[in-house]
């Protein structure tokens, strides 16, 4: 069994050592040559490999050594003693891989780019959690793993000024533009490092979640916020929560899309899911 491993930001190489050790890898440094690749990061780390890893081809497992970890959290993966257990079972019994879902973030126009589509694993955001996830990217790893997102939130609130969204899904022809604080689209039920803005959603069941928080008044999006943590947002009148393979977003303006805590494009965008795309280790 030849393992390649990917490496996130940040001091993972005792992470890397010890997982050698007692797994008793035999690494390769030629991806494409891996029966399996193990990344050892974030939800940024992972994000920004996916292209290559959908194209391996071959099982992927997750060592949650980033700042959210919400895609190992979803796989069920919370502690690096976990992924080392999932590990030795794949290698043992070969039974414990699960194929998943992607979203897909299509650029329709604006700006040139590169980059025309993108996968996402977790969940990809416009509006306020876009400016949100902004600020904690530039916060120190540290910080960032134990409440980052949550410590920028509250200065958002207050400064942030809901944006002009027409938002598409499930075939609607008749959207109109209203004003919107947040838009996220998702594949998993959690970001920002355990906030259940999807509480629905699942990794294989073909279809992305979409949350829309329309415009309220500060002090009630305030008392909204810890709600989120617990899937209890939903009860809110100006939050609605729906189920489609494929949503759009507009704004009047371009807007900053980010998706697993990672910059992607600006608005306009389409969202899209990839069945099947992934295979991942797992919990047996």
């Amino acid at each position: 069994m030849r393992a390649a491993a990917i490496l996130g930001p940040g001091d993972v190489a005792n992470t890397l050592a010890s997982f050698q050790q007692e797994a008793g890898v035999r690494w390769t440094s030629l991806i494409e040559q891996a029966d399996a690749v193990a990344i050892f990061g974030g939800d940024g780390t992972i994000h920004r490999h996916l292209s290559t890893l959908v194209d391996l081809n071959v099982p992927v497992l997750v060592v949650p050594c980033g700042s959210g970890n919400d895609f190992a959290r979803a796989l069920g993966l919370r502690k690096v003693k976990q992924s080392l257990t999932a590990w030795k079972q794949f290698v043992e019994r070969g039974n414990n891989v699960r194929e998943i879902d992607l979203g897909v973030i299509h650029k329709t126009a604006g700006e040139a780019s590169a980059v025309r589509e993108r996968y996402f694993c977790c969940i990809a955001g416009v509006g306020l959690d876009s400016e949100i996830a902004r600020r904690a990217s530039d916060l120190p790893k540290w910080i960032r793993a134990h409440g980052g997102y949550a410590l920028c939130a509250p200065r958002e609130f207050l400064r942030f000024a809901p944006v002009a969204m027409k938002i598409s899904s499930n075939g609607d022809g008749a959207a109109t533009f209203q004003p919107t604080i947040l838009a996220a689209i998702a594949n998993a039920p959690t970001y920002g490092g355990g906030m259940k803005i999807a509480p629905r959603a699942k990794l294989d069941d073909g279809n992305l979640d979409l949350c829309t928080v329309r415009a309220m008044d500060a002090f009630k999006l305030f008392c909204l916020f810890p709600t989120v943590y617990f899937g209890r947002h939903l009860g809110f009148k100006e939050v609605k929560y729906e189920q489609s393979p494929r949503i759009k977003v507009e704004t009047e303006h371009p807007f900053d899309v980010y998706a697993d805590g990672e910059l992607v494009c600006q608005t306009p965008v389409e969202f899209s899911v990839s069945q099947n795309a992934l295979k991942v280790i797992v919990p047996a």
